[in-house]
């Protein structure tokens, strides 16, 4: 089983702040000031908005992951407790999103030093340069190698998120079990 993110519809209040600091996290550079990011604003995560629902969704790091089962390439992986997106492998076929239940793959362009990466080989303006952005599959990736975990969970100020590790949901469905065994034992004493 993957750790994972989930965040509670009951408690999110649609300020966004999960989706800055998401990509804020995932920048070569650090942003000091509002207003001074260079770079194109690529979030792993996003606010879904519904006249009855506001949270946001992001990869579930599902332990049969669709998204790697369709990966004609190989570019996504388990590694750890993780799904994770090898962008150099990536050919940007798309086959990913289309596979992903929940909606929470995304295609970005890829990005060097903040700078678009251009496709070669395939078309080429009047000069010869190369004119396609090259895109790559791109998903929520639990911050991996950032220090004190997923961004988005740390700077919620709704404490809308939680991070469900292994042993949290074997806990749960341990609890749920024995709920449920007390609930039918009771039942049956009733009657």
């Amino acid at each position: 089983m993957n750790t994972f993110v989930v965040a509670n519809p009951h408690k999110c209040i649609g300020c966004k702040a999960c989706e800055i600091a998401c990509a804020v996290a995932h920048l070569d550079n650090s942003v000091a000031t509002a207003g001074a990011l260079e770079a194109p604003f690529l979030p792993r995560l996003n606010l879904v908005r519904t006249p009855m629902v506001t949270m946001p969704i992001q990869c579930r790091q599902c332990d049969d992951a669709p998204c790697a089962n369709v990966c004609p390439v190989n570019a996504i992986t388990h590694q750890e407790d993780k799904i994770i997106v090898n962008t150099d492998k990536c050919i940007g076929c798309k086959t990913c999103m289309i596979a992903c239940p929940l909606g929470a793959m995304d295609m970005v362009p890829e990005l060097e030093n903040c700078q678009p990466v251009y496709q070669e080989g395939l078309q080429l303006n009047i000069e010869g340069q190369p004119v396609k952005e090259k895109i790559v599959a791109h998903k929520c990736d639990l911050c991996v190698g950032r220090e004190g975990g997923p961004a988005c969970v740390e700077v919620c100020p709704a404490s809308a998120f939680v991070i469900v590790k292994p042993a949290d949901m074997k806990k749960a469905i341990k609890n749920r079990r024995a709920a449920s065994a007390a609930e039918v034992a009771c039942i049956k004493k009733a009657n």
